[in-house]
């Protein structure tokens, strides 16, 4: 079997996108796990997969896979690259978009200048829609790591994130914190794990262990998580420049049950196809 795919990335966070309206694709976890490796297939942090709405009032439906095979249920910076390419490829001349995901749907605006905005669904704070096992909603909980007590946020933007914020994000113990957050058991279905600076109540910078993934250049429901977190404990407005290490972010958050906005770069990098033996 060959599949077309195309190459894409988003302040540094690379993706894979497949095009499953035009061909047909049924990808195995063995072969989502080959696309995904960066020494003997592909390389990516996500693959992104569009394919026909089963829903008349949605535009496509897009699933995303991580680079270990499991599901996503969101990827706000993959939502972007997905924008673009429909924009580009002339699967749609639609300027505002629905997509359907594993949890909630999310909306695509696409600007005349080309620039693509991620709508991503009304933060989830109620512990068990995280999901994470809570006795109550709090802004802040306190969660033992092998005997470091932390205080951590908690939210959900479609996926689950837990949100630290730390005094040096350069400094910020990611790959070592990170899984052991990650795979924490109060977190029944694994998290990301967001590490915030706040530079001013507009600027943060943010470093990001993705669930499945590891730690990745950027990541859009990170950076949105971290944004709706510090808003709702009033110390960030509600438009923020997030920095990661791929690049810069912005999130916008009206409050209530609006939606939260991302916007930031996009780029295709290259095109082929990969071929797997059947």
């Amino acid at each position: 079997m060959k599949l077309a795919f195309t190459k894409m990335q988003g302040a540094g966070n690379d993706f894979v996108v497949v095009d499953g309206v035009t061909q047909a694709v049924n990808l195995s976890t063995s072969q989502l796990k080959r696309i995904a490796d960066r020494r003997r297939g592909i390389g990516c942090d996500q693959i992104l997969l569009l394919s026909p709405p089963d829903d008349p009032d949605a535009d496509f439906r897009y699933t995303i896979y991580n680079a270990d095979g499991s599901r996503a249920g969101q990827c706000g910076n993959g939502a972007r690259c997905v924008g673009r390419f429909l924009r580009e490829k002339g699967l749609s001349r639609k300027r505002d978009l629905t997509l359907l995901t594993d949890t909630d749907s999310l909306a695509l605006n696409i600007a005349e200048d080309g620039r693509v905005f991620a709508g991503l669904a009304t933060p989830r704070f109620k512990p068990a829609a995280i999901p994470f096992t809570a006795d109550e909603t709090a802004s802040q909980y306190p969660l033992e790591v092998r005997g470091q007590n932390l205080s951590i946020g908690a939210l959900s933007m479609g996926n689950p994130h837990a949100v630290l914020m730390i005094d040096n994000c350069d400094a910020a113990p990611v790959t070592t914190l990170g899984p052991l957050i990650e795979s924490h058991e109060r977190f029944p279905d694994r998290v990301n794990v967001g590490f915030m600076q706040i530079i001013s109540p507009s600027e943060i910078k943010l470093r990001v262990y993705e669930r499945g993934v590891g730690e990745t250049e950027a990541c859009g429901s990170g950076a949105c998580a971290a944004v709706v977190h510090g808003i709702q404990l009033g110390v960030l407005a509600n438009e923020v420049s997030v920095h990661l290490p791929g690049g810069k972010l912005t999130v916008s958050w009206a409050g209530g049950d609006d939606r939260v906005w991302l916007g930031g770069p996009t780029a295709f990098v290259f095109e082929g196809t990969i071929a797997f033996r059947n």
